[in-house]
Order: C-alpha cells, then sequence, then structure tokens
C-alpha cells in the first residue's frame, strides 16, 4: 500500500474546515420537534421548523454532520437515475414530470444558496466529462442525446475519440460528453452553512448523542437518547445511509452502500491540469460506479467509487481505489495517497428519495448517490411539511417506499451484484 508520509484516514474535506461544534443550552425535557440525523437533510429541515417556531433539537449519534453528508465527492447533478419513460410507465406522465421538475429544481435551490451573502459552500461551474467505456456504451449515449425528454433538455457537448485530449488527459474512452451545467460544491462547507442557518434560525444541534429507542405516546414520542429522556411532538427520521434498528420499518426499505474516496498526494498542478482540463467532474459508462475531481487547490486528484461491498476501513481499500484510478490514468498507478475514507449512501429498491409521515413519525431518504442537491432540497419540503406549509408538498407525496423478502437491513445481495457488475465491465458489455 503506497501512503503519503502525511497520510490520515480522514476525509480531505476536513483539512481546512472544522467540523460544527454543536449548541450549547440546557438538556431539553421536552420539544416540539426531534431530528435524527444532523446531515444536509436534517439541518435544511430543521431551520424551516425553528424559523415557523418550533422548538427543534437535532440529534446525532456522531460528530454533527460526519456521516456522508461531509464524506461525499461533492458532485451537483440531475437527481434521478430513473429516465422519464420508465417514471412515466410506473407512476404516470403526470408524476414522471413532477419529479423530474424536482430534480431540476433541486440544482436551481443549491445553486442560489451558493449564491446568498455570508454563504460559502466552494461552488464551482465545471461541468462533467462523461467517458464512454466501450465503443458499443459510445453509440448509445450519442442516441441518448437525439432522445432526450422534451421540455428536459440540458446541454451536452459530445465529443469524439480524437478530441478527448482537450477534455481529459486519460486515452481508455471512446468517447464522451461533456455536461456543461454540472457543478462541484465542498461538501463540508456545505454542511456547516446548512448548520449556521438552522442554529440562526433557533434550532438545537447536539453531536455524540445517539437516539436509542421511540416509544409512541399520546402527546407524540418518548425519544430516549444517550443523554436521557425528550418527549417530541414530532420525530424527522433524517438517516439515510445510517438508517439503523431506531426504526425496523425503515431499515428494511434503504440499502447501506458503502462509497469510497481517496485523495492523492500532493502533485504537480500542470499534471493534474493535463490529466483533467477545465477542473470537471469526471464519471464513466461503467456500471461499477466511479468519480474524480480535481481538488479545490488543483493539486491533489481526488477519486471514489464503489470499491467493497462492506468493507468500513477505507484503508482496506486503497489498493483497489488506486488500481481503478490507474487504469484511467496510467500515470498514477505508483500515486501515493495522502487521505482515504468512505461514507454509507443510501440506495432503495426503486432508485428514487422518499419522504412521508405516520402519526407524527417523519421520514426523508434514499438519495441514491445524489444527496448533494436531493437531501437539501428534499430535507427542506420535509421540514415544510412538518408545519403544515403547502410548500411542502412533492411529487414524491403518496409514493410506495418499498421493501423485499428477506431484507432486514443487511444487503447480504451485494456481494455478488458487484461481482457481476466488475464482469460486465471487464467483458465491455
Amino acid at each position: 500500500m503506497n501512503l503519503a508520509p502525511d497520510f490520515r484516514p480522514t476525509a480531505y474535506w476536513a483539512d481546512d474546515v472544522p467540523y460544527p461544534a454543536g449548541t450549547a443550552g440546557a438538556w431539553p425535557a421536552s420539544v416540539d420537534v426531534l431530528i435524527v440525523g444532523s446531515g444536509y437533510t436534517g439541518l435544511s429541515a430543521a431551520r424551516e421548523t425553528a424559523l415557523a417556531g418550533r422548538s427543534t433539537l437535532v440529534l446525532d449519534q456522531g460528530p454533527i454532520g460526519a456521516g456522508c453528508s461531509s464524506r461525499n465527492g461533492g458532485q451537483v447533478a440531475f437527481s434521478f437515475k430513473p429516465d422519464l419513460d420508465a417514471l412515466a410507465e410506473r407512476h404516470g406522465a403526470e408524476v414522471a414530470h413532477a419529479l423530474y421538475t424536482e430534480g431540476f429544481a433541486a440544482i436551481a435551490e443549491l445553486k442560489a444558496l451558493a449564491a446568498l451573502p455570508g454563504v460559502d459552500i466552494d461552488w464551482r461551474d465545471v461541468g462533467l466529462f462523461y467517458g464512454a467505456h466501450t465503443a458499443r456504451h459510445f453509440e448509445a449515449l450519442k442516441r441518448a442525446v437525439d432522445a432526450q425528454p422534451a421540455g428536459f433538455e440540458v446541454p451536452i457537448r459530445i465529443v469524439e475519440r480524437a478530441a478527448l485530449a482537450a477534455e481529459t488527459g486519460s486515452t481508455r474512452y471512446h468517447g464522451g460528453f461533456v455536461y456543461p451545467e454540472d457543478a462541484a460544491v465542498h461538501p463540508l462547507r456545505l454542511l456547516v452553512a446548512l448548520y449556521e442557518r438552522a442554529v440562526r434560525a433557533g434550532a438545537s444541534v447536539q453531536g455524540g448523542c445517539a437516539v436509542l429507542g421511540l416509544e409512541r405516546d399520546a402527546a407524540g414520542f418518548r425519544v430516549q437518547t444517550a443523554r436521557g429522556l425528550v418527549r417530541a411532538r414530532q420525530v424527522l427520521l433524517a438517516t439515510n445511509g445510517y438508517t439503523g434498528p431506531l426504526s425496523p420499518w425503515h431499515r428494511r426499505r434503504v440499502i447501506p452502500i458503502g462509497s469510497y474516496i481517496i485523495a492523492t498526494e500532493a502533485l504537480d498542478p500542470a499534471l493534474v491540469a493535463r490529466l483533467m482540463p477545465h477542473g470537471r467532474n469526471l464519471g464513466d459508462t461503467r456500471r461499477v460506479v466511479m468519480y474524480a475531481r480535481p481538488s479545490p487547490d488543483g493539486r491533489r486528484i481526488l477519486f471514489g467509487g464503489r470499491a467493497s461491498a462492506g468493507e468500513t476501513d477505507a484503508t482496506r481499500c486503497i489498493p483497489r481505489l488506486v488500481a481503478m484510478l490507474a487504469e484511467i490514468f496510467p500515470e498514477l498507478a505508483r500515486v501515493r495517497v495522502s487521505r482515504a475514507w468512505m461514507g454509507f449512501v443510501a440506495y432503495t429498491f426503486d432508485t428514487l428519495p422518499h419522504l412521508g409521515e405516520d402519526g407524527g413519525l417523519y421520514y426523508c431518504m434514499g438519495y441514491c448517490g445524489q444527496g448533494v442537491p436531493t437531501a437539501t432540497y428534499y430535507g427542506r419540503r420535509v421540514g415544510l411539511k412538518m408545519v403544515g406549509s403547502p410548500g411542502g408538498a412533492t411529487a414524491l407525496d403518496g409514493l410506495t417506499f418499498e421493501a423485499r423478502p428477506y431484507y432486514h437491513g443487511r444487503p447480504w445481495f451485494l456481494p455478488p451484484a458487484i461481482l457481476t457488475y466488475r464482469l460486465r465491465d471487464a467483458l465491455g458489455w
């Protein structure tokens, strides 16, 4: 394992931004709203409930925002995996169009947040280069450009193989696309901005305090925590990939999948600029997901992907991630790694996020790897929903949150699925 002298098994994003310390004050005996999870979802919801005058307490078992909200790659892109036709077949054309509209609105809302005075999330309009892993994939991508759904067209520039050098230093691809409207943010700066907005609105946010049990009573919920009992009229589960045994019903409906990221050692900025011209995000058509971007200072490459089905020690995945990176950029085959970390994203069985409510118990989760825009967007909506605002209505309302037989929160089916995807990628299928 080729580690840099300054290697740490921590997220690169925490190098220059500290995690929020949490709010001070007496431990409340009761609150109007208790939110489990202090990531993008929970903090976005907390601001809305606090602005509406509801006493709001956000709890997290670990440091504030230390789940995937501060551990992702920071890519901002369209949010939904099913295409419009698939959504229309499942839910009807009206719901499908409403979902697509919200997917684009989530990006616009995040960009508007980035433009507010005093908000620094390091928004970058860098775009995405999306490489075709095989010639067959490239032809399929070109057909997809001509088949964009009416009313939801986005700018896409086709890059033929002969012109790849202007977009990427990799010779691995058979062509690709540039999506100029994709963007990037600093994930931890976004987390801090949402935390500060929630606290200014009046929310209390505490880390290092696990929620151990929920019990309904006539007034709402008795919430047992590591610091003692709190009564709450409403509870929001904003746990996404960290949804555990607190609510077995929700745990059966989200699939935690590890997302692993490395940061290279400091490189010559000229090399980074040659490998990743224009500072774009990078992705490709392989089924085993990978993604990359230059670090904000242009001196490192941040590379992530689904390197393992269930490993929780990110350092064990470094050799595989370096090998995946070297497939794209052979010059980096011997690169040393300065940071390695992981976080759990949450997939759902229909690859859509879900939110809803059952007798005062709310939930919002399942972003399927696109939580940067969607968690902030739907977190805000579920907060509005909790205070009875019509602004809380979404196209997700009323959609069935599916489970599967024999699934209880431990995704036993992931290892064979990932093995199959790796085989298909190797064969170019």
